[in-house]
């Protein structure tokens, strides 16, 4: 069960690959900044995976004025999430959960997807300038994808 609305958004420090390379994404710099749509999503090049990024690319406008920013979260490396990015199209940031903590500490792991092992759940995050949860959903199956109407109702209440 994913962590609950008003708890303290766990920080975490995780990996995405750029076109400069390696380079450290920090949830916490966004506070005080912009507000954060934290996205857990199961494996990279994955059908419900990709028409859920590539639709958030497509109305990333709308997030950013929201003043949010959006971060997608897997236990992919980051050079196969960059591999896919760019077939894809994908346009936000992509972090790497290899060691599988943040979606431990996000309560969003999701058991031995498809025979595999373990990944992130599918699941989505509001969390807010001052690092608290303002939306919290894990989908019943990884196939289903979160209520993005939802997502940016709470992100518009936060303006």
């Amino acid at each position: 069960m994913a962590i609950p609305v008003g708890s303290k958004a766990p920080d975490f420090t995780l990996k995405s690959k750029q076109a400069s390379g390696l380079v450290d994404v920090k949830l916490s710099a966004n506070f005080g900044k912009k507000h954060t749509v934290l996205l857990f999503f199961p494996a990279a090049f994955t059908g419900v995976c990709t028409q859920e990024l590539c639709d958030i690319t497509a109305g990333l406008n709308s997030y950013s004025g929201l003043n949010a920013d959006v971060i997608g979260l897997s236990v992919d490396t980051p050079f196969a999430q960059e591999a896919w990015a760019q077939k894809e199209k994908i346009g936000i940031t992509l972090v790497s959960d290899l060691n599988k903590d943040v979606t431990r500490k996000y309560d969003v792991l999701f058991p031995m997807l498809a025979g595999i092992g373990d990944t992130s759940a599918r699941a989505a995050f509001v969390i807010d300038k001052q690092g608290v949860v303002q939306y919290s959903e894990q989908t019943p199956t990884p196939k289903e994808l979160p209520n993005f109407a939802k997502v940016q109702e709470t992100l518009a209440r936060l303006k």
